[in-house]
């Protein structure tokens, strides 16, 4: 397959310390959890984080509804929860890419089950066509109408993660 550059990396690397500085002001005084959607979400988790200049504190959550297909399956499964305490703490999910919006509705859902004192959404990528469910995105990195991308994380069947730039697949 074949890969055109959408985001170089040095957009992305500026837009995520853009990204960094407001979650740093919003948050000033207190000490938000960010928690990652595994797996695609790594790269940009980590670098956000390290420009962030405020006490974090950071957790994972790992949810699977793709496969090895480039439409969502429509079933969730979390394989991972989160593991530290998040009743009456600020929280910030943090996803590679909001699609259809499934995977995030049900993480959000589960998290506020949880009792979390606020809850908002950090992306990296919003793409917008293939949106089935209103979701808000506080943060957001980078919004998109075409294609499968890949990079920085992204991937198509366990590829092109490793890739510094984000990219659509031909």
């Amino acid at each position: 397959m074949e890969k055109d550059i959408l985001i170089p990396r040095d957009t992305i690397q500026k837009r995520v310390k853009e990204i960094a500085n407001q979650i740093s002001s919003d948050y000033k005084g207190r000490e938000p959890i960010l928690i990652g959607i595994l797996n695609g979400v790594v790269f940009f988790f980590a670098d956000l984080v390290r420009e962030i200049s405020i006490p974090t504190k950071i957790d994972f959550i790992r949810a699977a509804s793709y496969g090895s297909k480039t439409t969502s399956s429509g079933k969730i499964r979390l394989t991972k929860n989160v593991e530290i305490p998040i009743q009456g703490e600020s929280v910030i999910v943090v996803e590679d890419i909001v699609d259809t919006g499934l995977t995030l509705t049900h993480i959000v859902k589960d998290l506020e089950a949880k009792g979390v004192e606020s809850l908002r959404i950090c992306a990296l990528i919003d793409k917008v066509e293939r949106r089935d469910l209103t979701v808000h995105i506080d943060y957001c990195g980078f919004k998109t109408e075409e294609g499968f991308i890949v990079g920085y994380g992204l991937d198509y069947n366990e590829k092109y993660r490793h890739l510094p730039d984000i990219c659509v697949l031909r």
